[in-house]
């Protein structure tokens, strides 16, 4: 049994926790309280929407954070699928899946027009997950980014 929720203050310790052990797979050093403080400013200030997800017995499992965006072709709000992790405990048991279809359902919720993110190269697991939850790999367009 997965439940998926979109998460709130009330979360925010686990949540945290999570978000540390999410960041230090990307090779961050871990932070536990700046995840906390983080995660509590984009609640408190409706910068993002994240949810999470639960086995049977309340533990939660994983999350997913979305961040708002527009696409002026399309006139639309458009959402960054921007964070996705789920604990090593619960990988392949349809958490990640649970989390993504629920993103989908906040998309259309909010007339959306549609998902997008970026996974490196090197995520195996997420480079065989997003195809078989409908998305497409963009092989049209460059990828640039800049940093300060």
């Amino acid at each position: 049994m997965i439940r998926v929720e979109q998460a709130t203050l009330q979360h925010l310790e686990p949540l945290a926790k999570l978000f540390d052990q999410y960041r230090v797979f990307y090779e961050k050093p871990s932070d536990v309280a700046g995840a906390k403080q983080f995660l509590e400013a984009r609640i408190k200030a409706n910068e993002s929407v994240i949810f999470v997800s639960f086995d049977e017995n309340n533990q939660m499992t994983g999350f997913t954070q979305l961040y708002p965006l527009f696409s002026s072709t399309r006139m639309k709000r458009l959402w960054l699928l921007n964070d996705l992790f789920v604990h090593t405990s619960f990988r392949g048991k349809s958490f990640s899946v649970a989390l993504i279809e629920k993103a989908k359902e906040h998309c259309r919720a909010t007339n959306g027009c549609g998902l997008i993110l970026e996974t490196a190269k090197t995520n195996t697991i997420g480079n065989n997950l997003y195809p078989k939850v409908g998305f497409e790999l963009d092989r049209d367009h460059h990828y640039y980014s800049w940093d300060a």
